[in-house]
């Protein structure tokens, strides 16, 4: 029995469980690698509100990056300051509710990448100034645009067209510039290192490189020319997997991080860091249909982004367990086959981990928390409090 199942043996799966220790040691290494620099937080990535506090807590992190509007009126009622929506927002009743609170619009900032966006904002009519972010492109495009990798998320990628945006921000009475943000998510969410496959990470870490050299150059020369309109209180960048190549640039004056706190299997996959995996949830078997095949309850818990295996949970404790081809993680049950199988009994518990991070809390009403060889407590997830934002 391994050390979970003895801390949880009161508890009935399914269920999922942060280890703090683990926790705090990953919060450590991103500070270590953070330089000195701050380190915003992506609730996306945690989604426990106790959680952020405790990482808040912790010399080297500051502000919250949130992902929706809703999400940061709700954190600032509870007492967080500083957030950054770190996506444009188009929910008219949010943005009134911002518009009339003067308390939240001095704590919120948000993202805009367009005229539009800006006219959306006006249009509720705001008693006190909005803060605003420019959202700006990050993304590795070469062979005169023919070879693209990150995401696609701002139309502004050249100074010229910051320039523009931030101009008209200039002359709108009700809104005021603070920030810029540029996430390179070819480089903090792709790991350089994927298993089985050097002929890929070779690819990668080439690509990410070129990448590197053209996002310093790139963004250094937006951030001077921005900053000659107006006073930007901070310089947004990177993101777990980038930390320690972001905070290089002098250009830079904040990252962003979270998933780092958990540790989910996409990244297990870097040279440049190591974690501890945090978050993990346990099912229940509940058949055994043959030799070499368990059955747990539940399991479909995909992540987002590209389908694949890759996006799947990954069986952690027994090793060796594998999903079925036909099957994969399934809504109600998941078979599971392998030589671990056999040494599983009907109640046994199989122990996942979450392919990305805060998404496996939309699952989860409350994550059990976990010190040493001791239960230390429950934490409500959002979802445990009644919030779902997306």
């Amino acid at each position: 029995m391994n050390r979970y199942d003895r801390v949880t043996a009161a508890l009935e799966p399914p269920f999922a469980v942060v280890d703090l220790d683990a926790f705090d040691a990953n919060a450590a290494e991103l500070v270590r690698r953070a330089r000195g620099k701050p380190i915003r937080i992506a609730s996306k990535s945690v989604r426990c509100r106790s959680l952020l506090e405790r990482a808040l807590a912790l010399p080297g992190f500051a502000g919250i990056m949130a992902y929706t509007l809703p999400e940061a009126l709700w954190l600032v009622s509870q007492g967080f300051r500083d957030v950054l929506v770190a996506y444009p927002t188009v929910d008219r009743s949010a943005l009134a509710v911002l518009a009339a609170d003067p308390r939240a619009a001095w704590e919120i900032t948000l993202l805009v990448d367009s005229p539009e966006h800006l006219d959306l904002i006006e249009s509720t009519h705001p008693t006190t100034r909005i803060r605003v972010c420019l959202d700006i492109d990050a993304g590795y495009v070469a062979l005169g645009g023919r070879v693209r990798a990150g995401a696609r998320r701002s139309p502004v990628r050249t100074p010229a067209q910051a320039v523009t945006l931030a101009r008209d921000i200039g002359r709108r009475r009700t809104l005021r510039l603070v920030g810029l943000m540029a996430y390179e998510g070819q480089i903090a969410g792709v790991g350089d290192n994927p298993p089985g496959n050097p002929l890929l990470a070779r690819a990668i870490r080439v690509m990410q490189a070129r990448s590197t050299r053209e996002l310093i150059r790139r963004r250094g020369r937006i951030v001077q020319a921005v900053r000659n309109l107006a006073e930007l209180e901070f310089v947004n960048g990177g993101g777990t997997g980038s930390v320690e190549k972001t905070v290089r640039e002098r250009a830079v004056t904040e990252v962003a991080a979270g998933s780092g706190l958990y540790h989910p299997r996409l990244f297990d996959h870097y040279t440049g860091f190591r974690g501890t995996p945090a978050a993990l949830f346990a099912l229940p078997v509940v058949r055994r249909p043959g030799p070499g095949v368990v059955t747990v309850l539940g399991g479909g818990y995909h992540a987002s982004g590209p389908p694949g295996p890759s996006r799947l949970p990954q069986p952690h404790h027994p090793a060796g367990l594998r999903y079925d081809g036909n099957e994969g993680a399934g809504e109600v049950q998941t078979p599971l086959h392998g030589p671990a199988a056999d040494r599983l009994r009907i109640g046994d518990r199989v122990w996942f981990r979450h392919a990305k991070a805060g998404e496996l809390c939309e699952h989860f009403d409350t994550l059990h928390l976990i010190t040493g060889d001791s239960l230390a407590g429950q934490a409500p997830t959002y979802r445990g409090e009644g919030k779902t934002f997306l």
